[in-house]
């Protein structure tokens, strides 16, 4: 039975290298694993008042769908000001609620967090694994995927340079014996 992988990319930039390192990570998954990347700009910030009516909007009932659907989660995030993006922090509220009701419950995660900087988003992959403990997604802890200096690392044409693929491949191997191990 084929499984369903999705990507959440925490960058919405045209250029984004998130979004380099999540494509290039989506094509080294084995077959029976299907990857799809979940589109995070349409989400409205969460109200919870519009839950509470049971008015919420048409965006976050599509994405609540789409996520419930998926067998696992594949965080690419960069770092802002010390913290994961608004439109990552968003998409994890709506998928969230109503209380109970959350679609993250048990997908096995990964998160990688991308950087022009050294430090390759430390703070954002550890604020987001903070919020994935609440969550109940069981998260790949090693090895861990902090990628700095990502303008280094990129091919002329925007691709990841062959060094990387490698170990983004051992990364994405590592995933996929986690979340085998841990899928329901």
């Amino acid at each position: 039975m084929t499984k369903k992988i999705g990507f959440f990319v925490g960058s919405l930039r045209k250029g984004s290298y998130n979004r380099a390192v999540a494509e290039a990570m989506a094509k080294l998954f084995p077959a029976d694993l299907v990857t799809e990347f979940v589109d995070l700009s349409k989400l409205e910030m969460y109200n919870q008042d519009l839950d509470d009516k049971g008015k919420p909007t048409v965006a976050w009932t599509a994405f609540r769908t789409q996520v419930q659907d998926l067998d696992g989660v594949v965080f690419v995030t960069p770092e802002y000001n010390r913290s994961v993006p608004a439109v990552l922090k968003n998409a994890l509220d709506v998928g969230s609620r109503p209380y109970g009701e959350s679609v993250w419950d048990g997908k096995p995660g990964l998160v990688v967090s991308v950087s022009p900087g050294a430090v390759g988003g430390f703070g954002a992959n550890h604020h987001l694994r903070q919020s994935l403990v609440f969550l109940n997604v069981p998260t790949l802890q090693q090895p861990e995927a902090y990628i700095g200096n990502i303008t280094n690392l990129l091919n002329e044409d925007g691709t990841i340079v062959e060094g990387t693929v490698s170990f983004l491949q051992s990364i994405v191997d590592a995933y996929v014996a986690f979340f085998k191990k841990n899928s329901q």
